[in-house]
């Protein structure tokens, strides 16, 4: 095929080319989705039962237990872990990996099938359960709202008023709502008039339940027309609740004559929010993932902006993230980033090849990038935190292609050759070898585009963007830059019989590729020696996974005593608030009792629901003040909170892993189980001073106080367990007994004993009893022997139907997770485990595991087609053995660059070794090729590879020296720094094996041919003698 004669000699076509991909590239870019973080899909939905008066331990054997083995029959599930506390199931239901998105939706169905079906096998008293598959909706867009001085209600009508008016724009796909006050209505029936009366409480329930009771409507024929006849509703004020009828023994009172209504905060809200101190609540608002999030961000801000007139005065929005900003922020910066690489590239260029192939190969450039942002577009992948990231990883590499090709003409145009036979004889020569080496540069990232799980999910974007950007930097070497040369470049130039590569650095480094020759084997055992001191070296490199993002973000997190108060929680927080307030490199300070605020962030993991568990999203004045910050407020929240587990936590990148470091034991017995976490604990706290906050998932046995009943004085006048369970229910928490419906509005209505009866705890065993075989109240104190005081489990962990203990523990500032792992995996593998029980890792060392797994179970196809790719261009499998020998040997450079910058080895550094063995397999094969078409010419070997080691020097430093260079600015970004250092560092080196070990073991491992040189000039010796 003569594509690069006909690109010179048709050009029409070509500059519609470049019309295509720089319009097309600018429509692409305008027009593709911006996001802060590449997608990826949560294959976890939640089933939650509650089970209200039943312990954790019989939560767990009657509800999770009953949900876990029916889900458990589907084929998609991977792991069922459940949360267990009183009166609550949480069962976490995990699909494998190798489902995607798009067979979600179907799974939940089926999920849900399951469930309903195992509704009928729960106990009596189970409510129904309610299977949740969208919690991980991102509002990214996140605000704390005060209105200070204002009522519950009024608070209720901003909230519902900002969230229908933030729903109203364009592009927005929900809105969250967090932290508001919780109002019931409470019936107090006075316990004199009900024993006076005679009054059954359950007829109190009965009647209010009932008044908000639904009804079915019917239709009514009127005059040709069906009329709907709406049945009455429900109450719809608190009066109308108090003027209740209730009928007992053929008597009628009013409501409100047995007790007292009113409307008041509970006691014991599930959530209790600040910010900056003053009481707040949250909006979080989510785009769709199809629209461009600056442009819905920008829109609500313009939203909010219009009606902050119409606002009470006095309620004001404080961002807490604004994704929309981060993303803008982003995009500013990639474009400077590209700019500068672009710079980079062009000035080296300029600077080894003049500046006329500086701007062949920098408008070759530009086009690819540009042509890239259209596909992009064209495929729906994001322009995000990864693929932008890809972009300048690649940008060095987009260049190899346009270098060989612009180098090669240059060279033939300056020896007198015209653009269209310069063109063809260079294009025609490596369009196949560098088509080759394009797509193993590709395959070199397809273990990770490939790779299922949520790490392979979260970086697609990465391998989708380099593959197409390096395929369209092939095809626009062979079209547009032989027209560009044509255009930039001179015929003629040298003299007759002078030497293209007469130059200095040729020179140079002829005589040093004949003298490696001629000392092959020092050479190679010094290859081998260098590489064995590197992989030993290696061991000394810090591990990691994802790193720690750049956002001015950080999380303090809070655990109480087990069973503390929300608003004991609350008090505490407040204490660590006031302490980051006062200081000046604060922001703000957003806090939560009781549950973690909405999901801001795709990597943010919000805890379950605890009345001990607290959180504050802190915001400083920027990233490097973080470590500082972090240091203090931890040393502080250990004096000031001693009794509570405290600590600061830093963003991550990448999907969630939990803990830092977390080992878990499974088995039937709770007594076990505690007894192995305490030993695995005492080894956190004793093996290591890298570890802090260790802990135990089950938190501490809680303390429990019930009544002992007294079963033969209760059935010789009629009393149930049931009817002291509702004594007991009336006098602490109360009994729900509908919902108060205030237009969008669910409150609930709780019926419960005046809060001045029991107010002390003596006063418990003064309450009466109900019993319906007298119709008549009885003392409780005559049900009962006292109340006695159990220790027990109030939270327990199931996974895979299995009790589950996990003791955790986070790493101190400065240390990665897998240098504190090493220090203690050996004891605590050490610990003795009983028959039937069983231990395995968890945390970042679990979650690493499977990302490398799931990228290793790739990378035999990825390899694979590597591998037979050379071959196939070759035909010949000692070429492939030259090409794969030094692949090993890119380590070296890797472990020196790592360790010489501290820079931990991360998931994303790993990657990075991986795609440079597909730059050192891309320069290999092109010199190898080069070294074969010399001999082809008639060159003896040594001769051939010395003067295509020669010919291909320039293009080989040239593209190390672009990529090296250009990946420069992501050395700031705390993301790819790792993937950087890897590559730069690595490619350093592998260009010294490109140069130099690729001669070498050519010329060693073509034996026969080498001798054939040798015999030559002796048979010519003799044939003329």
């Amino acid at each position: 095929m003569q594509i690069a004669r006909n690109s010179i000699e048709r050009p029409l076509y070509t500059w519609l080319f470049m019309a295509f991909c720089l319009l097309g590239g600018a429509m692409g870019y305008l027009s593709v989705g911006k996001l802060e973080d590449p997608l990826f899909t949560l294959k976890s939905a939640l089933v939650i039962t509650a089970y209200p008066g039943a312990s954790a331990a019989e939560v767990a054997a009657e509800v999770s237990e009953v949900i876990e083995a029916e889900v458990q029959q589907m084929d998609e599930v991977k792991t069922i872990t459940s949360r267990n506390s009183p009166g609550v199931s949480v069962v976490e239901v995990e699909m494998r990996d190798s489902f995607g998105g798009e067979d979600l939706p179907q799974i939940w169905d089926d999920l849900r099938d399951r469930v309903a079906d195992a509704q009928a096998a729960l106990p009596d008293g189970a409510q129904p359960s309610i299977v949740n598959d969208d919690f991980g909706d991102v509002f990214g867009i996140f605000y704390a709202v005060t209105a200070p001085g204002f009522t519950d209600a009024e608070i209720w009508e901003i909230s519902n008023y900002l969230r229908r008016e933030v729903l109203s724009v364009d592009g927005v796909a929900n809105a969250q709502v967090a932290g508001l006050p919780e109002e019931a209505v409470f019936v107090e029936p006075d316990s004199r008039a009900l024993f006076n009366l005679g009054v059954d409480p359950g007829v109190i329930l009965q009647a209010v339940t009932e008044a908000d009771t639904v009804v079915p409507t019917g239709t009514t024929p009127s005059g040709g027309r069906n009329l709907t006849v709406d049945a009455p509703t429900g109450e719809d004020s608190v009066s109308e609740i108090a003027g209740l009828s209730i009928g007992f023994q053929g008597e009628v009172v009013n409501l409100l004559d047995i007790a007292t209504v009113i409307r008041e905060r509970v006691e014991h809200p599930r959530n209790i929010l600040r910010h900056n101190g003053v009481p707040a609540f949250t909006l979080g608002i989510a785009g769709l993932d199809s629209r461009n999030i600056v442009t819905v961000g920008q829109a609500v801000e313009k939203r909010l902006k219009e009606i902050e007139p119409i606002l009470p005065l006095g309620v004001q929005l404080h961002p807490i993230y604004e994704q929309h900003r981060v993303v803008d922020e982003a995009n500013t910066g990639f474009l400077t980033s590209l700019a500068l690489s672009v710079s980079v590239v062009i000035g080296v260029l300029a600077l080894f090849m003049g500046w006329r192939a500086a701007v062949v190969v920098g408008l070759s450039l530009l086009l690819t990038v540009m042509a890239t942002f259209f596909f992009m577009y064209l495929f729906d992948v994001k322009v995000e935190r990864i693929s932008l990231g890809a972009l300048i990883i690649a940008m060095g590499m987009l260049v190899d292609n346009a270098i060989v090709v612009a180098e090669g003409m240059q060279v033939e145009m300056r020896r007198g050759r015209k653009a269209p036979d310069a063109a063809a004889q260079v294009a025609g020569k490596t369009q196949i070898p560098l088509l080759g080496a394009t797509v193993i540069g590709v395959m070199a990232f397809a273990g990770i585009g490939l790779s299922p799980d949520a790490s392979g999910e979260f970086l697609f974007s990465l391998f989708a963007v380099i593959a197409i950007s390096l395929m369209l930097s092939w095809v626009l070497a062979i079209t547009v830059t032989p027209l560009l040369a044509h255009y930039f470049f001179r015929v003629g130039g040298l003299k007759e019989g002078q030497d293209p590569y007469d130059g200095l650095l040729f020179r140079t480094y002829g005589s040093l590729v004949r003298g490696a020759l001629r000392v092959r084997w020092l050479v190679i055992i010094g290859l081998l020696g260098t590489t064995a001191g590197c992989v030993i070296a290696f061991g000394q490199v810090t591990q990691q996974f994802f790193p720690a993002a750049n956002t001015p973000l950080f999380y303090f997190n809070y655990k109480g005593a087990q069973g503390s108060s929300i608003h004991q929680t609350s008090r505490d927080l407040a204490q660590i608030e006031e302490w980051l307030l006062a200081r000046d490199d604060v922001l703000s300070v957003t806090s939560s009792a009781g549950q973690g605020v909405s999901r801001f962030i795709l990597t943010y993991d919000p805890p379950a629901v605890d009345t001990s568990y607290g959180q504050i999203v802190i915001r400083t004045t920027g990233f490097d003040s973080i470590a500082g910050i972090r240091a203090e407020l931890d040393q502080f929240a250990a004096r000031a909170l001693p009794w509570a587990e405290t600590r600061s936590e830093q963003i991550i990148y990448g999907p969630p892993v939990g803990a830092d470091v977390e080992v878990r034991f499974s088995g039937p017995d709770p007594d076990v189980l505690r007894t192995l976490g305490a030993q695995a604990q005492r080894i956190f706290q004793t093996a290591t001073p890298d570890l802090h906050t260790e802990r135990m998932d089950w938190r501490e046995r809680e303390a429990v106080t019930r009544p002992v009943f007294a079963e033969d004085r209760a059935q010789a006048v009629g009393v149930t367990r049931a009817s002291v369970g509702q004594s007991v229910a009336l006098a602490t928490d109360g009994i729900r007994a509908g919902d108060y419906r205030e237009r969008e509005r669910l409150i609930p209505i709780i019926v419960r004993t005046p809060r001045a009866e029991v107010a002390l705890p003596g006063q418990m065993l003064d309450q009466i009893v109900w019993s319906p075989a007298l119709s008549d109240y009885l003392p409780l104190d005559q049900m009962i022997d006292g109340f006695e005081v159990v220790v027990r489990d109030t939270l327990i962990e199931r996974r895979n139907r299995v009790p589950t203990l996990s003791v955790q523990a986070n790493v101190i500032a400065g240390v990665t997770p897998p240098t504190a792992f090493a220090k203690v995996r050996a004891q605590v593998e050490a610990i003795t485990i009983p028959p039937g029980y069983s231990m395995e890792w968890g945390g970042e060392f679990e979650s690493a595991g499977d990302a490398q797994a799931s990228l290793g179970r790739q990378m035999p196809l990825s390899f694979g087609t590597m591998l037979l790719i050379t071959v196939l261009l070759f035909g010949s499998l000692r070429q492939t053995a030259v090409i794969w020998t030094i692949v090993p040997m890119a380590v070296n450079g890797v472990a020196l660059g790592l360790l010489f910058t501290g820079v931990a080895f991360s998931f994303t550094a790993l990657l990075g070794l991986l795609s440079l063995s597909g730059m050192l397999i891309k320069n290999a094969i092109v010199l190898v090729e080069e070294i074969d078409a010399e001999k082809q010419n008639g060159k003896p070997q040594k001769e051939a590879i010395v003067t295509a080691s020669i010919s291909r020097v320039r293009p080989v430093v040239l593209a190390a020296g672009t990529t090296i260079l250009g990946m420069a600015p992501l050395l700031a970004d705390s993301f790819f720094v790792a993937m950087a250092v890897t590559i730069m560092a690595g490619l350093g080196f592998a260009s010294v094996l490109t140069l130099v070990g690729v001669p070498v073991l050519y010329h060693t491992y073509f034996r026969k041919e080498r001798r054939a040189d040798a015999t030559a000039p002796r048979e010519v010796a003799a044939a003329m003698a």
